[in-house]
């Protein structure tokens, strides 16, 4: 068996990260379902949305968050693909505005295939993301898989009057995007071996950024709607927003944050394979596309930036948010919101 340093783990998976994630149209015939699940008026969110966790009312005003998320190696180093595959965990308790109180490992891992040491490099480098959001990895399950896995499941609470949902945004709302895209078209780069030195370890590093702006933003009235973007890219869980809320969208895509150097790559069709996925459920449903366009905001994004609509009013308050927090970078809008259209989102 080779040694720790030879190993690259995203040799053993046929995925990356969210780029895993199940195509959109494929999801909902899964889920679609003549069962009638008894009434529970404690349920404040769950099946009935595509949002990022549910959420059980457990009184005195609280709501427990529970959600879960694992996926296949998107780095090859061990302790750094706990580190993402953690942070990307706990973003939906951020997304939806609560706290993390605890989180549970999820790991398979082909034994005769990776040495046992990287799995534990692996749950290390989750606690050391655990203990920067400030909770336990209290515990967790394995199996032996044929390809590696992890993630976790991750309990949180919120005051439910700062419950942010991604179905709640309203027309005229600001859009703003918090992490720069780019990183499935990185990491691509990265395993395909044409990754520029200047650009190594740049989409890891915003991988492991914790999303923990939500639990802030979240107490401004003015945000009105909020999700991370994930394996469906901006685009997808932009068409989410809109469609939550019966909504249309207008984006610049001269305003979105792209990656430095992005633009090389994307000459060289260096993309992901799910990009092209993502495109075949969204283009009935967009205008103004082009090819640099589909290639950037269908880009499959893994623990992405917040996805935040914003009343126009409240614009000064939440841009001193994001000031006083370190997204100086991210203080102008990309899109708004509009009255429902033919088009569920317009690229201007």
């Amino acid at each position: 068996m080779k040694t720790d340093t030879e190993i690259k783990l995203t040799q053993f998976s046929h995925g990356a990260g969210c780029g895993c994630k199940i195509a959109p149209g494929v999801l909902d015939e899964i889920l679609k379902s003549n069962f009638i699940a008894p009434q529970n008026d404690k349920l404040i969110v769950g099946n009935s949305s595509k949002d990022d966790a549910a959420v059980y009312d457990i009184g005195n005003g609280q709501g427990l968050i529970s959600t879960t998320d694992f996926f296949m190696p998107i780095v090859d180093n061990a302790f750094d693909f706990g580190k993402i595959a953690s942070a990307n965990s706990i973003s939906d308790v951020y997304a939806m505005g609560g706290k993390p109180l605890m989180a549970v490992a999820i790991l398979g891992w082909p034994i005769k295939k990776l040495p046992v040491e990287l799995a534990q490099q692996v749950i290390e480098g989750a606690r050391t993301i655990c203990a920067e959001a400030g909770i336990p990895l209290a515990g967790g399950h394995s199996i032996d898989s044929p390809e590696p896995i992890f993630g976790l499941a991750v309990s949180g609470l919120v005051d439910l009057k700062n419950l942010k949902q991604n179905n709640t945004a309203k027309e005229g709302d600001l859009i703003y995007i918090t992490k720069k895209i780019g990183v499935g078209i990185f990491t691509t780069a990265e395993k395909r071996n044409v990754l520029k030195e200047e650009h190594k370890g740049i989409a890891a590093k915003q991988m492991m950024q914790l999303n923990k702006l939500g639990e802030k933003a979240a107490l401004l009235k003015g945000v009105t709607a909020m999700t991370d973007v994930t394996g469906f890219g901006l685009l997808g869980h932009l068409i989410e927003m809109c469609e939550g809320a019966d909504l249309s969208a207008e984006i610049h895509y001269s305003l979105v944050p792209l990656l430095d150097g992005l633009g090389f790559y994307t000459s060289q069709m260096c993309v992901p394979d799910s990009t092209f996925r993502n495109w075949s459920g969204y283009d009935p449903k967009v205008s103004g596309i082009t090819g640099d366009s589909l290639l950037t905001l269908c880009d499959p994004q893994t623990n992405g930036g917040l996805l935040i609509t914003v009343e126009p009013n409240s614009k000064k308050e939440f841009e001193e948010l994001l000031i006083s927090e370190g997204y100086i970078n991210f203080i102008k809008p990309i899109g708004v919101m509009k009255v429902k259209a033919e088009k569920v989102v317009a690229i201007l």
